[in-house]
């Protein structure tokens, strides 16, 4: 359930997407519900932000230019424990989701999402036992993104290491990471 936000209180949320339209939606919409927000476009953006003042919630785009969603993740972890993050992607995969979630994301959403969604994503404590679970196995197309994604992971995102272990010529990898995942 959604926690009310008290009137006075205006909790700190730093937003880091590098689509600087949705950014600026997301900001109009939270700030209408009562945080002070903070934008940036990329990791390096979101780190400094964060050093200058840690925010209470966060939301992180795990797919930038330059380093993913997931370091920024860390980092915001590890300078304030508190931090509430749910972390944004139209690139979702298992692998993704897991990594967030251990890292110290409080959610996982698959783009697009809401600010209501969003917002319930922050007070979202426990799992839900009640989530449907497939009988479909998943298909052959998204059986590769999630084992590109894995490797890619292990790789700590470097595509050129990714290609060698998976015996791919770097352009082909990198045309299929540019694609959207397909549904299972």
């Amino acid at each position: 359930m959604t926690e009310m936000i008290n009137p006075g209180e205006n909790p700190s949320l730093l937003i880091v997407d590098d689509d600087e339209t949705f950014c600026a939606v997301l900001a109009q919409a939270f700030e209408r519900r009562g945080y002070e927000v903070r934008l940036a476009h990329d990791v390096d953006q979101g780190i400094a932000l964060a050093r200058q003042e840690s925010p209470e919630f966060a939301i992180v785009d795990l797919r930038m230019p330059g380093e993913s969603g997931l370091v920024l993740v860390s980092a915001l972890k590890q300078a304030d424990e508190n931090t509430r993050i749910v972390v944004l992607s139209g690139y979702a995969s298992i692998t993704t989701a897991v990594e967030a979630i251990k890292l110290g994301a409080t959610h996982y959403l698959s783009k697009p999402a809401d600010a209501d969604e969003i917002e319930a994503a922050f007070f979202k404590d426990e799992g839900d036992s009640s989530v449907d679970v497939s009988n479909r196995p998943l298909s052959v197309q998204r059986l590769e993104w999630e084992h590109i994604q894995k490797v890619l992971g292990e790789c700590d995102g470097n595509i050129s290491e990714t290609a060698r272990r998976l015996n791919m010529h770097r352009r082909t990898l990198q045309r299929k990471l540019a694609k959207h995942p397909v549904k299972s």
